[in-house]
């Protein structure tokens, strides 16, 4: 199978592209850097094709991750327009690209988020409940709005609702491994938001799930069948750490650092991935603790 991952250079993209190539596929990463590395594109996404659209020949499958990091700066009014050109230009080519090709790839996966659905409290969350009104929501709506294309062009459409990814070399835990060894672990408000949190093994095996099932099309949560609280996720953490979970971040002092990206952190969403599971994806890592010692390499790490 031929295979290209837009935004494949990345925390969650160079893992897949790794695990794509050794299930035997080949596999073409888009990248805005400049580069002579094999099996790799310099694209320009500005909403626009251009001479890097001729990756996408022949291509049996396109896997959109393209867009700069939600977590990666206080949000400016500059930096969500970044994050939302960064999208929504990028799927906008691939778009374009596709509708170019004599003929199309089988399936174009184009990555959303869990925000999608807002703050929800307590509520269960699945892929049938309404988007939220927050510039999360707004945000993923948009990027999943600017891949509907695909679907009208005859191409099987696959939108991914990501959760917290987890790996100890970026992504949250990457960013909460250092304080929390340090013995500053603690909750964030109130504790009780919850944290729709995915072992990065299960996130990969799922996107190469939905490339090889045929009957996966729309949207689909990208997350274990247990979530939990920030309360929870921190204790474990740190109790797997040996380090004490008495710090307490207030809510007002997140906000005056982060300022709107705060509400981020302090809100969540009760996720569960319910077409995953009706369709019959088997989690390698559906709970924390386990999934917790196998990425910190810890004993006892029994699925």
């Amino acid at each position: 199978m031929r295979i290209v991952i837009a935004g494949g250079s990345g925390f969650l993209g160079q893992p897949l592209a790794e695990a794509c190539r050794a299930d035997g596929h080949t596999v073409t990463v888009l990248t805005r850097a400049t580069t002579s590395s094999p099996n790799t594109v310099h694209w320009i996404p500005n909403g626009h094709t251009g001479p890097w659209a001729a990756a996408l020949h022949q291509t049996d499958a396109v896997i959109n991750l393209a867009g700069a990091s939600i977590a990666g700066a206080r949000w400016t009014t500059r930096r969500k327009a970044l994050l939302r050109e960064s999208r929504l230009l990028a799927t906008r080519s691939l778009i374009d690209a596709i509708a170019q090709q004599p003929h199309p790839p089988a399936v174009f996966i184009s990555g959303s988020a869990v925000g999608y659905y807002g703050p929800r409290g307590d509520e269960p969350v699945t892929e049938g409940t309404p988007k939220g009104t927050d510039f999360l929501a707004g945000l993923a709506a948009e990027w999943e709005d600017a891949a509907q294309p695909a679907a009208r062009l005859g191409v099987r459409l696959v939108v991914l609702r990501t959760g917290l990814a987890l790996a100890p070399d970026g992504g949250i835990l990457g960013r909460m491994l250092l304080p929390f060894r340090l013995g500053a672990g603690g909750r964030l408000g109130s504790g009780r938001q919850f944290v729709p949190w995915i072992h990065r093994r299960d996130w990969i095996d799922l996107v190469r799930w939905a490339i090889a099932t045929p009957s996966v099309a729309g949207p689909i949560n990208l997350c274990a069948p247990e979530p939990a609280t920030n309360a929870t996720f921190g204790s474990t953490l740190a109790r797997l750490l040996h380090r004490p979970f008495v710090a307490h971040v207030p809510a007002f002092a997140l906000r005056l650092a982060l300022g709107e990206l705060a509400e981020a952190l302090l809100t969540g969403q009760r996720a569960r991935p319910a077409r995953a599971l009706v369709e019959g994806f088997r989690f390698q890592w559906p709970s924390l603790e386990p999934a917790l010692r196998d990425l910190l390499q810890l004993p006892g790490a029994d699925r």
